[in-house]
């Protein structure tokens, strides 16, 4: 998977266009295959980012509630 310069806003925008169209059966039969492979790596990186996102707010709220003395 392509993650160069990949956010998770950009992630989540090419998640759902990819959705859309297999929704609307706008996809070719020849691609689609391709776009839910894609569609998996992108719902990976997505899952990823927010995994260490929640670590790390977590761990700033425990620094919160227990201040250095």
């Amino acid at each position: 998977m392509e993650t160069t310069n990949l956010t998770y806003e950009s992630a989540y925008k090419e998640l759902t266009e990819i959705a859309l169209e297999i929704e609307t059966e706008s996809v070719s039969v020849d691609v689609l295959a391709e776009k839910v492979k894609r569609a998996s790596d992108l719902i990976g990186f997505c899952q990823g980012k927010l995994r260490a996102t929640e670590t790390e707010v977590n761990k700033i709220i425990k620094q919160m509630e227990n201040p250095a003395p």
